[in-house]
């Protein structure tokens, strides 16, 4: 059995991610915050095995309970996909007119949502990554390469510099990490309510392949990432942003 964890399965690129690896024989634990996504999602799965493991994987014993879950169930995982995060929801805050109170805030919560969630639950998974096959994979953002707001893009950097310390960590076991950088990417959460037509516009103009990224391209590079073939693939950033962004 080929077990892959996914986190942010409820929706967008981690459900289009959960669904192709389904599709490709893999066992898939979804986990997220919200456990009536997760449980659609799953429902909308090849097969019979998979499993939802709700929790806030930025809290310490959340991700202990969701590990030992995994672990529990199953012997060892081949690959774990990291698709939680995006923009932090930051309360307002007294910032006494310096605007230093907001900026704390604003990094402070994307980081935790972005940055924190990835790395604990890698580390407390990690022993139970496949020595030799074990693939971590990021999704991260065009934001962390080119910036595009201070918290966001600051932590969507920060995955990148965390994927390379990984790699260097756990190469010698014949394990890879690496990123996956979308841009513009339709049929999402991220934007919520504040995609219009002409942001769209604007944004698929940057493209070379003038459209929209869709969850399904970003979704067959992590397949790929994950693939035997991409073995001696590591410690890398791939952007999936329609040449937005020259790599």
């Amino acid at each position: 059995m080929t077990i892959a964890v996914i986190t942010g399965a409820g929706s967008g690129i981690g459900a289009e991610t959960a669904a192709r690896l389904a599709g490709a024989g893999y066992t898939v634990a979804l986990c997220g915050r919200r456990a009536d996504r997760l449980e659609r999602t799953r429902q909308g799965l090849p097969g019979t095995a998979h499993s939802v493991h709700p929790g806030d994987l930025t809290d310490v014993t959340a991700v202990r309970r969701v590990a030992a879950q995994i672990t529990g169930t199953h012997d060892g995982v081949d690959v774990l996909v990291h698709a939680a995060g995006g923009l932090a929801h930051v309360e307002s805050v007294d910032d006494d007119g310096d605007g230093l109170s907001a900026v704390a805030a604003d990094l402070g919560a994307s980081f935790a949502a972005n940055v924190l969630s990835t790395a604990l639950l890698t580390h407390a998974l990690g022993p139970s990554l496949r020595d030799g096959r074990g693939r971590v994979i990021a999704v991260s953002s065009i934001a962390g390469q080119r910036g595009g707001g201070l918290g966001y893009a600051s932590a969507k950097a920060a995955v990148h510099g965390w994927a390379y310390d990984r790699a260097r960590a756990v190469g010698p076991r014949g394990i890879t990490v690496n990123v996956v950088a979308p841009g513009y990417t339709a049929g999402t959460e991220f934007f919520g309510d504040a995609m219009t037509p002409a942001r769209h516009e604007r944004l698929v103009a940057e493209t070379l392949t003038k459209r929209a990224g869709r969850p399904g391209d970003v979704a067959a590079t992590i397949e790929f990432l994950a693939s035997a073939e991409a073995g001696h693939l590591t410690a890398q950033v791939i952007g999936v942003n329609g040449g937005a962004l020259p790599g």
